[in-house]
């Protein structure tokens, strides 16, 4: 008598190859509120500059990205007001909870947000943290403020988006 696995009937997910990891993002923290008040309209992907016990704090989920903003100051890109809670375990080694972060990116894209945000009147919000290949990264992206029309367009579409799909939950019942 044979015995199948959830994998062998269909169900589930692969076994992952010995040897490698699972490169699938995990999120960390996301700032919902930047898609309400602005129209992003290009995505980065960012490093950050941290020391150990932020990383420590990240991964235990200690993360607020809800008034955080990005700004490019001498060609570079820095993360203000990204609260990060203190690690449970961290003694006398404790970090700054709201200090500013470097970000890192590459020349061509800090010069692409550079030129953007000065001329456009754009601006650059981070919009969620995560866990890629072990490296904690910030997407960040290139938004346009959302005027009050707007938002309310934004709140009707949603609602609407809600009411469809607990229609069709109730069809499927």
């Amino acid at each position: 008598m044979s015995k199948t696995t959830s994998y062998q009937t269909g169900q589930g997910r692969p076994p992952a190859p010995a040897g490698k990891k699972d490169d699938a993002p995990v999120v960390m923290a996301e700032n919902r509120k930047a898609a309400f008040d602005y129209h992003l309209l290009e995505h980065y992907e960012a490093g950050m500059v941290l020391v150990g016990t932020e990383v420590k704090a990240i991964r235990e989920g200690l993360v607020n990205l809800r008034d955080s903003y990005v700004r490019i100051e001498g060609g570079e890109a820095f993360l203000f007001k990204l609260h990060i809670g203190q690690y449970s375990h961290s003694g006398s080694a404790a970090h700054d909870p709201g200090r500013t972060r470097k970000l890192l990116l590459n020349k061509h894209e800090l010069r692409k947000l550079i030129g953007k945000t000065a001329e456009k009147g754009l601006t650059v919000v981070p919009t969620r943290m995560y866990l890629k290949g072990g490296r904690i990264k910030l997407s960040v992206s290139l938004a346009k403020g959302k005027k009050a029309p707007d938002k309310r367009e934004t709140a009707k579409k949603r609602d609407a988006d809600r009411e469809t799909r607990a229609a069709v939950k109730e069809r499927v019942r």
